[in-house]
Protein backbone atom coordinates (compact mmCIF):
# COMPACT_ATOMS: atom_id res chain seq x y z
CA UNK A 1 0.00 0.00 0.00
CA UNK A 2 1.63 3.19 -1.20
CA UNK A 3 0.82 6.72 0.81
CA UNK A 4 1.75 9.61 -0.97
CA UNK A 5 3.26 12.49 1.07
CA UNK A 6 4.30 16.14 -0.26
CA UNK A 7 5.76 18.61 1.83
CA UNK A 8 3.87 22.08 2.23
CA UNK A 9 7.17 24.09 2.02
CA UNK A 10 10.10 21.65 0.95
CA UNK A 11 12.55 24.34 1.28
CA UNK A 12 11.53 24.70 4.96
CA UNK A 13 11.43 20.84 5.21
CA UNK A 14 14.98 19.66 4.74
CA UNK A 15 15.51 19.29 8.52
CA UNK A 16 12.37 17.09 9.30
CA UNK A 17 12.46 13.21 8.87
CA UNK A 18 9.48 11.63 6.58
CA UNK A 19 7.44 9.69 9.00
CA UNK A 20 8.47 6.24 9.30
CA UNK A 21 8.22 3.09 11.41
CA UNK A 22 10.90 2.41 13.71
CA UNK A 23 10.82 -1.24 14.05
CA UNK A 24 10.54 -4.40 11.63
CA UNK A 25 6.87 -4.89 12.79
CA UNK A 26 5.46 -1.57 13.79
CA UNK A 27 2.39 -0.62 12.76
CA UNK A 28 2.36 3.06 13.28
CA UNK A 29 4.93 5.54 11.40
CA UNK A 30 6.63 8.11 14.04
CA UNK A 31 5.61 11.24 13.11
CA UNK A 32 7.80 14.42 14.17
CA UNK A 33 6.76 18.41 15.08
CA UNK A 34 7.66 20.74 12.49
CA UNK A 35 7.15 24.04 14.91
CA UNK A 36 9.51 26.33 14.18
CA UNK A 37 10.83 27.43 17.55
CA UNK A 38 10.58 25.25 20.81
CA UNK A 39 7.09 24.79 22.47
CA UNK A 40 6.53 24.70 26.30
CA UNK A 41 3.46 22.17 26.73
CA UNK A 42 2.13 23.40 30.22
CA UNK A 43 0.22 20.84 32.29
CA UNK A 44 -3.55 20.92 31.06
CA UNK A 45 -2.56 22.51 27.61
CA UNK A 46 -3.78 21.78 24.45
CA UNK A 47 -1.94 21.97 21.31
CA UNK A 48 -2.65 21.76 17.57
CA UNK A 49 0.85 21.01 16.00
CA UNK A 50 1.95 21.09 12.56
CA UNK A 51 4.02 18.44 10.34
CA UNK A 52 5.07 19.98 7.59
CA UNK A 53 3.54 17.51 4.81
CA UNK A 54 -0.16 16.87 3.37
CA UNK A 55 -0.99 13.25 2.33
CA UNK A 56 -2.89 11.23 -0.22
CA UNK A 57 -4.44 8.56 1.57
CA UNK A 58 -5.94 5.91 -1.06
CA UNK A 59 -9.90 5.73 -1.05
CA UNK A 60 -11.16 2.74 1.27
CA UNK A 61 -8.65 4.10 3.99
CA UNK A 62 -8.30 6.32 7.04
CA UNK A 63 -4.94 7.69 8.80
CA UNK A 64 -5.24 7.20 12.34
CA UNK A 65 -3.33 9.84 14.62
CA UNK A 66 -2.38 7.52 17.97
CA UNK A 67 -0.44 8.63 20.62
CA UNK A 68 3.22 7.60 21.53
CA UNK A 69 3.04 5.07 24.51
CA UNK A 70 6.31 6.65 25.38
CA UNK A 71 5.54 9.93 25.21
CA UNK A 72 2.35 8.70 27.05
CA UNK A 73 3.15 6.55 30.30
CA UNK A 74 6.83 8.78 30.80
CA UNK A 75 5.21 12.39 30.54
CA UNK A 76 1.36 11.93 30.21
CA UNK A 77 1.60 13.89 26.67
CA UNK A 78 -1.25 12.07 24.38
CA UNK A 79 -3.40 13.02 21.28
CA UNK A 80 -6.39 14.63 22.29
CA UNK A 81 -8.67 12.44 19.87
CA UNK A 82 -7.13 9.30 19.77
CA UNK A 83 -7.38 7.80 17.71
CA UNK A 84 -7.56 11.10 15.31
CA UNK A 85 -9.08 10.62 12.13
CA UNK A 86 -7.56 11.64 9.08
CA UNK A 87 -9.99 11.09 6.01
CA UNK A 88 -9.22 9.60 2.84
CA UNK A 89 -10.38 13.13 0.94
CA UNK A 90 -8.56 15.49 3.19
CA UNK A 91 -5.45 16.96 1.75
CA UNK A 92 -4.36 19.57 4.10
CA UNK A 93 -1.65 19.99 6.00
CA UNK A 94 -1.93 17.10 8.39
CA UNK A 95 -1.62 18.76 12.10
CA UNK A 96 -1.16 16.68 15.50
CA UNK A 97 -3.46 17.48 18.93
CA UNK A 98 -1.38 17.15 21.73
CA UNK A 99 -2.60 17.43 25.44
CA UNK A 100 -0.12 17.43 28.46
CA UNK A 101 -2.47 15.44 31.03
CA UNK A 102 0.89 15.38 33.52
CA UNK A 103 2.40 17.12 36.06
CA UNK A 104 5.14 18.58 34.36
CA UNK A 105 5.40 20.96 31.34
CA UNK A 106 6.91 18.77 28.30
CA UNK A 107 9.15 20.79 25.98
CA UNK A 108 8.54 19.90 22.04
CA UNK A 109 11.36 20.67 19.88
CA UNK A 110 11.45 20.54 16.01
CA UNK A 111 12.05 17.55 14.80
CA UNK A 112 10.79 15.87 18.23
CA UNK A 113 8.45 12.66 17.48
CA UNK A 114 5.09 13.25 18.78
CA UNK A 115 2.51 11.13 17.74
CA UNK A 116 1.78 8.30 15.17
CA UNK A 117 0.29 7.06 12.01
CA UNK A 118 -1.80 4.08 11.38
CA UNK A 119 -2.85 3.46 7.79
CA UNK A 120 -6.28 1.36 8.66
CA UNK A 121 -9.23 0.43 6.24
CA UNK A 122 -12.53 1.78 6.01
CA UNK A 123 -15.63 0.10 6.54
CA UNK A 124 -18.86 2.13 5.68
CA UNK A 125 -22.18 1.16 6.73
CA UNK A 126 -25.86 1.59 5.88
CA UNK A 127 -28.00 1.98 8.53
CA UNK A 128 -31.23 -0.07 8.80
CA UNK A 129 -34.55 1.02 11.05
CA UNK A 130 -35.74 -2.21 13.47
CA UNK A 131 -38.30 -1.84 15.82
CA UNK A 132 -36.64 -4.04 18.10
CA UNK A 133 -32.84 -5.45 18.29
CA UNK A 134 -31.83 -9.06 18.71
CA UNK A 135 -31.44 -9.78 22.20
CA UNK A 136 -27.89 -11.01 23.96
CA UNK A 137 -26.67 -12.35 27.36
CA UNK A 138 -25.29 -8.78 28.13
CA UNK A 139 -28.25 -6.83 26.92
CA UNK A 140 -27.95 -2.89 27.93
CA UNK A 141 -25.26 -3.48 30.47
CA UNK A 142 -22.85 -0.97 30.33
CA UNK A 143 -19.19 0.38 31.77
CA UNK A 144 -17.81 -2.30 34.09
CA UNK A 145 -20.82 -4.44 33.17
CA UNK A 146 -18.79 -7.67 32.56
CA UNK A 147 -16.60 -7.26 35.89
CA UNK A 148 -13.34 -5.86 36.99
Amino acid sequence: MVLRLSWIDPAQSDDLELPRYYSAQASGLDVSAAVKEPLLLNPGQMVLLPTGFAVAIPVGYELQVRPRSGLAIKHGVTVINSPGTIDADYRGEVHIALINLGKAPFLINRGDRIAQLVLAPVVRTKLEIVEKLDATMRGSGGFGHTGK
